[in-house]
């Protein structure tokens, strides 16, 4: 099964496609083609949405899904007219909250995704650099430091700091575990004071031996013995030092820094 599913926003579109994403995972099966309309703010712009939709359910005979996170009542009714299978993102919650507060919702567009609060929008700038400035060990000094990752190479180690510092503002530095470590079997001796703060990455060695393969075809250091054997040494160490660990291999980003953050005890809320 082929369906359509057009994620229509005011703003960015970024919630639309984030809630939109993650409750069609829930039904396996359908191949799901997505389209993001973003900045449908004017009428103009709500009937060029509403004609994509009505072509498309020309095209395939089978009416889209719309996953619509539109303030303004007027637009999302002029996208309704596109004949697709309207789902309002806000409409369960606005009339409880409305009324549990005894105020009226303000149609305000892009709100979600906005420069609202500088502070925390430095906070997340700040963050990223940091990740950057600390990837890979290029920068060892971890005082700052709220999470330290620490794995073999390509197991995911930059994504997911990138991510949390982008999404959650926090310091996340990372350190490749190298051969020299290995063979030494022991924690590094730079990492031994933040060791509380460290969190292992892992990977099946299928798999980092498919990425490494793709990052340096040939070679000795994506053979599938050569993964095998410093993810068998890395494993050891982590559980020898108690430090916790994930494996990446079949867990989105997301899931891999709520677990970080949740077991390290870091409370931060999601921008």
């Amino acid at each position: 099964m082929r369906r359509t599913v057009f994620f229509v926003s005011d703003g960015t579109g970024i919630t639309a496609e984030t809630i939109g994403h993650s409750v069609l995972t829930q039904f396996e099966g359908v191949d799901f083609e997505t389209f993001r309309l973003p900045f449908v703010d004017t009428e103009a712009k709500a009937e060029h949405a509403a004609l994509r939709i009505k072509t498309s359910h020309m095209k395939t005979g089978m009416r889209p899904i719309v996953v619509n996170t539109i303030m303004d009542e007027s637009l999302s009714n002029t996208v309704a007219t596109g004949g697709g299978l309207m789902l309002d993102v806000f409409a369960p919650f606005i009339a409880p909250l409305e009324e549990e507060l005894g105020l009226q919702r303000s149609s305000h567009v892009g709100k979600a995704h906005g420069l609202t609060n500088f502070a925390e929008y430095e906070a997340r700038i700040n963050a990223t650099n940091y990740a950057l400035s600390h990837d890979d060990g290029i920068d060892v000094r971890y005082d700052d430091a709220e999470v330290i990752l620490v794995g073999v190479s390509r197991v995911g180690k930059t994504p997911t700091c990138l991510y949390m510092a982008l999404h959650y503002g926090v310091k996340a530095a990372n350190y490749p575990l190298t051969e020299e470590d290995l063979q030494r079997f022991e924690l590094p001796a730079r990492l031994k004071p933040y060791k509380s703060r460290l969190y292992a990455l892992s990977i099946d060695a299928e798999r980092l031996a498919q990425v490494r393969e793709a990052r340096r075809p040939g070679s000795a250091y994506a053979t599938l013995a050569q993964c095998r054997r410093e993810l068998e040494i890395a494993e050891k160490l982590y559980r020898r030092e108690g430090i916790p660990m994930q494996s990446t291999t079949n867990t989105s980003i997301e899931e891999i820094a709520s677990k970080i953050l949740s077991q390290l005890g870091i409370e931060k809320h999601m921008f």
